[in-house]
Order: structure tokens, then sequence, then C-alpha cells
């Protein structure tokens, strides 16, 4: 057994997939109609869901701390990452610091609210 893909109940499914796919190198492997307009992104051997379904709310995910839930991307240059993102909407959370263990670390929150955490493994985990 192996994880399939987790979800994310989101405002606008639409905009923001096509965010991930612009900044963050996700592409789309399948995208629904109405109600929900889901779209299933994978970016490396990952594959998440980001969808609108209108029979239930959306998570205050601004009110929400990103170590209560974020989304890690591996990163080479977490400044110029940083950088570029800000410039194209994401909101700095916390900058670059190094880890105990010795990995570099920021978090950001997309444009609509949801944590980004970019990590710079100092020896690689997978």
């Amino acid at each position: 057994m192996r994880l399939e893909h987790f979800a994310l109940q989101v405002l606008e499914p639409v905009a923001m997939a096509d965010w991930y796919v612009k900044h963050l190198g996700c592409k789309i492997a399948r995208a629904g109609g109405e109600p929900s307009h889901g779209r299933f992104l994978t970016v490396g051997d990952v594959l998440f869901e980001i969808y609108r379904n209108p029979a239930v709310s959306v998570p205050d995910y601004a009110a929400m701390a990103p170590v209560q839930l974020h989304l890690a991307f591996s990163s080479e240059n977490l400044t110029a990452d940083r950088d570029r993102l800000v410039r194209a909407g994401a909101r700095l959370v916390e900058d670059v610091n190094t880890t105990p263990s010795g990995d570099e670390i920021m978090m950001l929150r997309d444009p609509w609210n949801i944590p980004i955490q970019f990590v710079k493994r100092k020896e690689a985990m997978i």
C-alpha cells in the first residue's frame, strides 16, 4: 500500500492550480469541472488534489499556524525562491534559517494563505 494523494478544500481551485503550475513547477494530472473544479496536481512523485466542494466550508487557512498544516517543497536556493514567489503574490512568514540538524528552511503563504515550507536538506531523506 502507498499513499495516493492528499486533498485540500480551497476557495479558488482553478486559479490556485494555475499559480502552482506557473510558480512551483506542478503539473495538472487531471482537471474536473462543475461544481468542484477539482485539480489533481503532481510535483515529482507526489500527487495532491485541490477542489471546492460546495457542501462544506473552506478551512480558514489564514488562521492556522503553519505548523498545523503546510505543503513542503525542496529547494536548492531558498532566498531566490523566496524573492521570486513573493513577487508572484506569496507572503513571507518565516525567513530562511538553519535547523540544529543543518537543514535550511523557510515558510511562505501562497496567495490563498496555504502555508508552503521550503527545505534544503543537509542530508536527503528520500
